[in-house]
């Protein structure tokens, strides 16, 4: 009867370094995707990988309100914000959703 062959994690094993360290990118895409129920903000390098990413949800808002132009707002600045800090200088910024709340994250 053959072995089994051990199943190698790729999350307790695969990681090289920390997460939580910041990268510092000066270059980067900002994807906001707005809907009638919720607004997501993804803040990406130039390379596609995820650095950052904020919901109307994340920011505080209740099932209610996430769906406002204001929440769209908060959740673009608070993305904005966090991604300044970590040494973004220059920015495209992508857009996909209906009117009120693509116009308030912009």
């Amino acid at each position: 009867m053959a072995k089994a062959i051990p199943k190698i994690s790729s999350r307790k094993n695969g990681r090289i370094g920390s997460r939580k360290c910041a990268r510092r990118i000066p270059k980067g895409v900002i994807h906001v995707q707005a809907s009638f129920n919720n607004t997501i903000v993804t803040v990406t390098d130039v390379r596609g990988r995820v650095v950052y990413w904020s919901s109307a949800g994340t920011s505080g808002f209740k099932v209610t309100r996430i769906g406002t132009p204001f929440a769209a707002q908060i959740t673009a600045a608070n993305a904005i914000r966090t991604i300044v800090d970590q040494g973004m200088q220059r920015a495209e910024v992508m857009i996909k959703g209906p009117d009120l709340e693509r116009d308030a994250a912009l």
